[in-house]
């Protein structure tokens, strides 16, 4: 049988290796901090279209190291999934958190009487909490038009949105509402995203705020 590296440090070395040669003269094109999580994602999907596809408001990665740094800094998912993805370990080390609302009954309940997605409910429900947390999208549309929506109306002021949702219906089109407006944001443009996505720009963030880029 073919020899092969079974270390996951090694195996993630390579990975990054790999993704630096085939990217080549792309890589240029970013700052150390833009590389990194742009390295992450493809990481992630094994999708070197995203080199294309990420967009960065100016100076949002900086926001972003500076907001996981400060104590007690919440960040809200739309989604379990990126909630579990979220590497804890490194965001306990700078006090903060994760919440996500979307399957609690009290969500349930409201988007129900409401006639509204649950991860619209959430997004209400969690601004009331935390109007400044850093909100990231990886799945829902519907959650990303309503932070907007809360924004314009002055009951929400995120310190970062992070909006890749995925998919077939509004996807593009909320994230470009997201591309207009004032608040800091990452997003990915058209219609791919998705949780792994949103997980990996967070963890690349987290790596990001705990020390230099190598």
């Amino acid at each position: 049988m073919k020899s092969f590296i079974t270390n996951p440090e090694g195996i993630e070395n390579k990975s990054m290796l790999i993704i630096e040669e085939e990217l080549g003269n792309k890589l240029k094109t970013f700052n150390s901090a833009e590389g990194a999580v742009v390295k992450r994602i493809i990481h992630t999907t094994a999708d070197f279209e995203y080199a294309d596809l990420l967009a960065l408001s100016p100076g949002a990665l900086e926001v972003a190291k500076n907001a996981i740094k400060a104590e007690g800094q919440v960040i809200v998912t739309d989604t379990n999934m990126i909630a579990a993805g979220i590497n804890k370990a490194l965001l306990v080390d700078f006090g903060g958190r994760v919440e996500c609302l979307v399957a609690e009954e009290e969500t349930r309940t409201a988007a129900l009487e409401a006639g509204l997605t649950r991860s619209m409910v959430n997004i209400r429900r969690a601004v009331k909490k935390y109007p400044g947390a850093i909100y990231v999208i990886g799945n829902a549309p519907t959650a990303l038009y309503e932070l907007l929506r809360l924004v314009e109306e002055n009951k929400a002021n995120p310190v970062l949105v992070v909006g890749v949702p995925v998919g077939f219906v509004e996807a593009r089109e909320s994230k470009e509402e997201l591309l207009k407006s004032a608040v800091p944001h990452i997003a990915i443009r058209g219609r791919k995203g998705g949780s792994t996505v949103a997980v990996a720009i967070i963890n690349a963030l987290l790596k990001l705020a705990a020390g230099p880029v190598e």
